[in-house]
């Protein structure tokens, strides 16, 4: 027996002209990670510039260059990360302000 073809459905087809407002708004990721990496490069300057074989005059204790690294990261990278949100949401003050309307034709198949 040979096969029937499908019956072909009805589509329709819908086509609006719409006006839509667009506004530019920074990538807050992009922004929170360049700040946790300058932080981590603060940590990394830091570590050098801190003298590791002294004695803690609080604890007594010696401290070696990687733990002064983690102590420094812990403090740098979420200063970092502060700094760059805030400078993020100055952007979006400064810059979001700017909208602008668009028109825009949208279309929309169906089966």
């Amino acid at each position: 027996m040979a096969e029937q073809p499908a019956p072909e459905r009805p589509s329709f087809s819908r086509d609006d002209i719409e006006t839509v407002s667009v506004r530019r708004a920074p990538k807050y990721g992009v922004f929170l990670a360049a700040g946790a990496f300058v932080g981590i490069l603060v940590a990394l300057i830091l570590t050098f510039a801190i003298d590791s074989t002294d004695v803690s005059p609080y604890t007594q204790v010696v401290y070696s260059q990687l733990q002064v690294f983690g102590f420094t990261a812990l403090i740098c990278v979420v200063a970092g990360v502060t700094v760059a949100a805030i400078v993020a949401l100055v952007f979006e003050r400064t810059l979001g302000g700017r909208t602008r309307q668009v028109i825009v034709d949208h279309e929309q198949h169906g089966v």
